[in-house]
């Protein structure tokens, strides 16, 4: 996979055939970007779980939060990383552990040994891209009132 373009086809069959979304960094407070795309996601349908060491024992968006993705008791479709590239590797390394089927990298987030290990386990890797971003671009729907 070319990780500097990504076909709309690509993007869109990902985007449409994952239901379960697990936002690695997902921050309680909602001014941040990973709270709000997490909104946006829960939003449009997928069910959403915050996964944040820092906020075990509290709620985002309604959802409980979990410290790891290992401790997630349902199967997760996609992970969604909100962490520096140089932590990115680690959340890639789990969602292949978790049995994920994509893993996807937020803006400004690469990390290309990380994802040559994900799609050697089969997974499907999207690099620095938002999917609250590309749901409009590809026209998947719009935002909700």
């Amino acid at each position: 996979m070319d990780h500097d373009s990504y076909p709309a086809t690509y993007l869109r069959d990902i985007l449409t055939s994952v239901k379960t979304v697990a936002v690695v960094g997902a921050s309680p407070q909602p001014h941040r970007p990973s709270h709000r795309v997490m909104r946006y996601l829960q939003q449009h349908g997928y069910r959403a779980i915050p996964v944040n060491p820092f906020a075990v024992g509290g709620t985002i968006n309604g959802e409980r939060v979990y410290a790891s993705l290992a401790e997630v008791p349902e199967t997760i479709d996609m992970v969604d990383v909100f962490r520096r590239t140089d932590a990115a590797g680690d959340a890639v390394d789990d969602a292949i552990a978790a049995d994920a089927k994509v893993v996807w990298m937020q803006l400004g987030v690469r990390d290309d040994k990380a994802a040559a290990r994900a799609e050697a386990k089969g997974l499907r890797v999207v690099m620095n891209r938002c999917p609250a971003i590309e749901i409009p671009r590809l026209g998947l729907g719009a935002p909700e009132a």
